[in-house]
């Protein structure tokens, strides 16, 4: 959890350390990036338990009951999660059009870890108050400015093409954060109700 501080404020040390560590996808996905998900979904799922989620369209108050908590924070969970695999995946397949070939756990180490600043801002949500949009927009700029330093010392690209390896990994994680970001707050907002879905409809009986 410390590390992601690390990557804000010093994120070239902080990448030198993940480079040279080398770690698989299995242990960075299993010790790092699962435990921080459950983290920020366990405190979120507590603030909508004690204060709701203010609903701007209605003008009130939402209160959601445990099941519809438990169940959205799973969706989000598994959405967080397939958020980071299809980014590393897209990303890898992009890279690997340039010259020289990345390796999947080369670039997802630089995915999982360049996601880490969108994830603590998840903790903004906490507020009953705060507009998804907000905390997303906070969280993706400090990925954007997190992967600017990873991308080079981790994917080691060729310094010719390295720039435009940046671009395609800012086009990739907007889009994938966005669309996680989108279907979640349109819930919480109370646009569109997911619990008559098939999917979430099946997440919340398991919880009742």
């Amino acid at each position: 959890m410390l590390k992601v501080f690390f990557l804000i404020f010093e994120p070239g040390v902080a990448w030198e350390k993940i480079a040279q560590a080398k770690r698989g996808y299995a242990f960075i996905l299993g010790t790092y990036l699962l435990p921080m998900i459950v983290l920020v979904t366990a405190v979120e799922g507590w603030s909508l338990h004690q204060h709701g989620k203010w609903q701007p369209t209605f003008q009130k108050f939402k209160m959601f009951t445990d099941a519809e908590i438990k169940g959205f924070e799973v969706v989000q969970a598994i959405l967080l999660v397939a958020m980071v695999f299809v980014s590393a995946k897209l990303l890898h397949t992009a890279s690997n059009n340039f010259h020289g070939r990345r390796s999947f756990a080369q670039v997802f180490t630089t995915v999982a870890y360049g996601f880490s600043p969108l994830l603590l801002c998840r903790l903004l949500d906490i507020a009953p108050m705060m507009n998804p949009a907000i905390s997303w927009s906070i969280g993706v700029v400090l990925t954007i400015y997190v992967l600017y330093q990873g991308i080079p010392r981790v994917m080691s690209p060729d310094p010719t093409h390295a720039f435009g390896q940046y671009l395609s990994a800012i086009f990739i994680v907007t889009l994938t954060s966005g669309m996680v970001r989108l279907i979640t707050a349109l819930f919480l907002q109370g646009t569109i109700d997911y619990r008559h879905s098939w999917f979430t409809t099946g997440i919340v009986k398991l919880f009742e």
